[in-house]
């Protein structure tokens, strides 16, 4: 009987060490480097909140005669402007530990979600909001570079394989440094303008908000996403969200043009018109 115990363990140890994440089958570089290339996409519900939440009427409510209905400028939109529910992205569940002060405007932002979410007027997406955005983006990839191109408002992302020091100011998408920790690209990224959100429910940061993410490939058409999200202006502590990215597999699959700056022009200027048109 032991002699049984003993061989079945041999076999559960063989199982564990060879497990489903078969690294032979990644497509890698000449390199050996785990080859990311290709055009990806997040398939949940991390844009409209990061936190577990149940459907809504709307991404922006207002008080009822009985219960909150959806807010006069996001009414129209009816179901196209609901929310739907989802279990949430943040490792160990529960909410984002934001400070008292911090949560209070996180509501606040979401209560006026249709005039501050900087989504709604094509502002770049930042990161990590950038990665699940609901579009394609799309990673290229070599031996010595890492660049990653996402469909919303055109942002693009410079992977800095070879570290060329901090940066010098910030910016909406940030400064990526990587770094290979096996077949795991690790990404410091810093230098983050404080202007860009989490999620649809007005989830917020400071300019001192400071992102490590995580890529590993857990087969051919999957990567395993992890971002850790350290921001003492706002934070209690540190959190972490992680998610499946999937790979676009059709024949045709592409990042298409989608500068939505043109598509906002008369939301944001509308009103310098010499004659404006009705709203």
């Amino acid at each position: 009987m032991k002699a049984l115990v003993g061989i079945f363990a041999q076999i559960l140890a063989l199982l564990v060490a060879v497990s489903p994440i078969a690294a032979q089958d990644l497509p890698r570089l000449s390199n050996g480097r785990p080859d990311l290339s290709g055009i990806w996409q997040v398939l949940n519900e991390a844009n409209y909140d990061l936190e577990p939440h149940i459907a809504r009427h709307s991404m922006q409510m207002r008080e009822g005669p009985v219960n909150p209905v959806p807010a006069i400028p996001t009414l129209r939109l009816g179901a196209v402007g609901a929310v739907p529910g989802g279990m949430g992205v943040i490792v160990g569940g529960g909410e984002i530990p934001y400070t008292p002060e911090a949560r209070a405007l996180k509501e606040e932002n979401r209560a006026n979600w249709i005039d501050r979410d900087p989504e709604v007027k094509c502002f770049l997406p930042g990161v990590p909001r950038a990665t699940y955005i609901p579009m394609p983006f799309q990673i290229v990839q070599s031996e010595e570079d890492f660049f990653i191109a996402y469909q919303f408002a055109g942002a693009i992302r410079d992977i800095y394989l070879d570290n060329p020091g901090p940066s010098q100011v910030d910016s909406w998408m940030g400064w990526s440094v990587g770094t290979w920790e096996g077949d795991t690209l690790v990404v410091d990224v810093t230098g983050l303008h404080d202007g860009s959100w989490l999620d649809r429910a007005g989830s917020h940061h400071s300019y001192q908000l400071h992102v490590v993410e995580r890529y590993t490939m857990i087969g051919p058409n999957h990567i395993d996403y992890e971002a850790t999200i350290e921001d003492p202006g706002v934070l209690t502590e540190p959190f972490t969200i992680k998610m499946p990215i999937y790979r676009r597999i059709e024949e045709n699959a592409r990042i298409m043009d989608f500068r939505c700056v043109e598509f906002v022009e008369e939301l944001i200027y509308g009103e310098a018109r010499r004659y404006p048109l009705p709203r």
